[in-house]
């Protein structure tokens, strides 16, 4: 089974302030990583949470703590990060249903219909 990276990451206007506060989910694909904007941060078992589709990220935000965003797009900081398993769909529209494991956060990541949960594992 191939192990790939994940990183959650709080997205704000500017490193002082909260404004324009959200979270990015970035999951590593091949040379890039697939992205989506989450309003809340999903809770295992918690209800769904939105998730809407951005463009790939550059893979260098799966080791990054905190910086700045280019084109002056704001601040991000790292809120969970870990290891995934199991594949991502060639189609970047499809259904994805994988295992996720941190310190701090672990279950089966599901995303769909522009939704988002996480699923304890037992």
């Amino acid at each position: 089974m191939l192990i790939k990276r994940w990183i959650l990451l709080q997205h704000t206007l500017s490193k002082e302030s909260l404004q324009d506060l959200h979270f990015d989910l970035l999951l590593e694909d091949r040379e890039f990583c697939r992205t989506w904007r989450l309003p809340s941060i999903p809770l295992v078992n918690g209800p769904k949470v939105e998730a809407i589709p951005l463009p790939p990220h550059k893979l260098h935000w799966l080791e990054r703590n905190e910086s700045a965003v280019s084109g002056d797009r704001g601040w991000a900081k790292r809120i969970f990060s870990g290891k995934f398993y199991g594949s991502l769909p060639q189609d970047k529209y499809a259904f994805i249903s994988i295992e996720i494991s941190s310190s701090n956060l672990s279950g089966r990541l599901q995303l769909g219909n522009n939704l988002c949960q996480i699923i304890d594992l037992l």
